[in-house]
């Protein structure tokens, strides 16, 4: 059974992309008692792909790899012509600034919003049901809001929750992903450092896991 029979509200809810993002959201939306249609290449979920369009919301979580070429978002983009007119589309994957806006004039038949997802792989699961932020961007706020609070309602639950507009989501997006790259390569140039003068990183390293102006992550 490739669904789950239970419902909420009547939305069935489509899931395009089984990779670590959309299993986890799509787990999670089956926990809470909505209907989901999972959409993806294996073997137990590609029979589904004409059942998307009948789905009321379609979360999208796929690839958007960076080629020699530069960001690739044709996988987006063909999981959003899957999308039944008139229905919601729901893009998970990163994408950079300004890609929602492009995707919803390829398709003006459809709501296109941008919600970023935070998952580490290791804890996916209890980030997706536990987030720190819930955030639904809109590609056309001035007729989006009442779809852009239903998906929202959706979403697990944040102490931050927000309608945005989808470029403001895409530049927080990559706020996020951005901080954890720095604090990366800064301690590992202080790691470096650490080690040209014969200094312990493990002495230095207790010392910031303690300091509460450093991030913990």
């Amino acid at each position: 059974d490739l669904t789950n029979s239970a419902s909420q509200d009547n939305l069935v809810i489509g899931v395009i992309g089984q990779g670590y993002v959309g299993k986890n959201y799509a787990d999670d939306l089956c926990d809470r008692g909505y209907e989901v249609v999972r959409y993806s290449l294996e073997e137990q979920y590609v029979g589904n792909k004409e059942k998307i369009a009948e789905c009321d919301v379609v979360f999208i979580g796929v690839p958007t790899p960076t080629t020699p070429d530069g960001f690739d978002d044709s996988i987006v983009r063909d999981a959003v012509s899957l999308v039944g007119v008139g229905k919601i589309a729901v893009i998970k994957s990163t994408v950079v600034p300004g890609t929602t806006l492009s995707i919803a004039e390829q398709y003006p038949d459809r709501t296109v919003f941008f919600s970023p997802e935070f998952l580490s792989e290791a804890t996916a699961r209890k980030d997706v049901s536990e987030p720190f932020v819930s955030i639904v961007g809109m590609s056309r706020p001035e007729i989006q809001q009442k779809e852009a609070e239903l998906v929202l309602s959706i979403v697990p639950k944040a102490p931050f929750a927000k309608v945005f507009t989808s470029t403001e989501a895409e530049i927080f997006k990559y706020a996020h992903n951005v901080s954890g790259y720095v604090q990366i390569v800064f301690f590992n140039i202080l790691h470096d450092l650490a080690a040209s003068y014969g200094a312990s990183w493990d002495n230095i390293g207790a010392a910031a896991k303690a300091d509460p102006y450093i991030s913990s992550r």
